[in-house]
């Protein structure tokens, strides 16, 4: 499970940016696209395994934000969702690969103790 690694990072990203006030994070926030290969209650059930582990993080709670997969269209210049996995414009019908979004893994927003 490469989730468990994936908040070990997570946490090592937020100890070097925030060094002094790193025992203060209460929230942390994650963007998580649908085709970054990571499954939103994978990462979840991770992050509570790392907290077991890791007394100095239990106070921290994980937020996931998913994001849907969107395509540009360069035939009509729109963007469109994409729908089980079909990379086809729904003005068109032309096919695309060109996707805007649904890629992502990113720490959105980080929020502390008052």
């Amino acid at each position: 499970m490469h989730e468990i690694s994936l908040v070990r990072n997570i946490f090592r990203t937020l100890e070097e940016e925030f060094p002094y006030d790193f025992g203060q994070i209460r929230d942390i926030y994650l963007t998580v696209g649908l085709l970054s290969n990571v499954q939103p209650i994978a990462m979840e059930n991770a992050f509570q395994a790392v907290l077991e582990d890791e007394p100095r993080y239990r106070k921290t709670k994980l937020k996931v934000e998913v994001l849907p997969i969107l395509i540009h269209c360069s035939d009509c210049d729109k963007n469109t969702a994409v729908e089980q996995y079909r990379f086809v414009c729904t003005f068109c019908g032309k096919p695309s690969k060109e996707v805007i979004q649904g890629e992502e893994l990113l720490i959105k927003k980080v929020e502390f103790e008052d």
